[in-house]
Formats: C-alpha cells, sequence, structure tokens
C-alpha cells in the first residue's frame, strides 16, 4: 500500500508511537517503539530494544498497528497490517545507519531540552541503547486519518 505523503510525514516527526499485538488470549498489548525508518510503499522499520512482550506476540499473531496523536494539533494516524521480525543480521547497511541515525537525532534533541532547562530523564536513556538484534518490520495495509473530518 501506498502511503500518503501527510501520514509519512507525520509518522516521521514522532518521537515515539505506541504500537499494538495481541496476545496469547486474543487481547491488545500496547508498547512504546521508535520508528526507524517508513518507506512510501508502506513499510516500517520499528525499533524494539527489549525483546519482552511485543516479541512474543508477534511470533504467534502478526497483526499490528502503529498510532501517533498530536494532541495540540488534534490529529494523528493508525496504521494497521502485518509485521514480522528481522534478525540484526539480515537488516541492510541502510536500515542500521537509519537506527544510529535516529539515535544520535534523539540524543541531540534531549541535550538542546537540557540546555534550554526542559530537564528530562538525567542518564540520556538513547546513549545506553544496545545495538539493535532484530527490528520489527510492518507492511501497512490500511492507513486511517484519526483526525476529525469536520477539523481536516
Amino acid at each position: 500500500m501506498n502511503l500518503p505523503k501527510q501520514a509519512i510525514d507525520f509518522f516521521r516527526n514522532q518521537g515515539c508511537v505506541i504500537v499494538s499485538t495481541l496476545d496469547k488470549n486474543g487481547y491488545p498489548h500496547s508498547a512504546c517503539k521508535g520508528i526507524v525508518k517508513i518507506e512510501p510503499e508502506g513499510r516500517v522499520y520499528l525499533l524494539d530494544i527489549y525483546k519482552a512482550v511485543t516479541h512474543a506476540n508477534l511470533i504467534r499473531n502478526a497483526s499490528f498497528s502503529i498510532t501517533a496523536v498530536d494532541e495540540h494539533k488534534f490529529s494523528g494516524y493508525c496504521l494497521k497490517g502485518k509485521a514480522r521480525i528481522i534478525k540484526a543480521e539480515e537488516l541492510s547497511p541502510d536500515i542500521i545507519k537509519a537506527w544510529e541515525d535516529r539515535v544520535t537525532s534523539r540524543i541531540t534533541q534531549r541535550m538542546v531540552k537540557n540546555i534550554f532547562d526542559k530537564k528530562g530523564h538525567p542518564k540520556h536513556p538513547e546513549a545506553l541503547f544496545p545495538k539493535p538484534k532484530y527490528m520489527i518490520v510492518m507492511d501497512v495495509e490500511e492507513a486511517v486519518d484519526l483526525t476529525p473530518p469536520h477539523l481536516k
């Protein structure tokens, strides 16, 4: 599926997104993840560094969604589709570079905010991220614009 340019731009500007999978009982599980790369053809690469519930859920069921909202602009998107786990050694060098660039950008943004007295976490958590052992790759089947119609 080709993603609308507005959706791509919206997700590229998000520090993190909420992803949802289905647990072993069929209930939704939501977690915060970072988008590494989003392609216009509808492929999204996400970092998952903890290999916990989201990972286990994807092994059982490929159903996946990504949601992000901008409360101030009263807009957002939900991407729905299927996801899979790709081992780090199977990732192309440009995806690994995109991950490194994303982490560097997040560290820089945190430092700039701290300089202007908007103190966040004191340990710069992004600097502590391990190298990815795998990434989640989602193939988008549906993009839902969450902006209320009367506000578009």
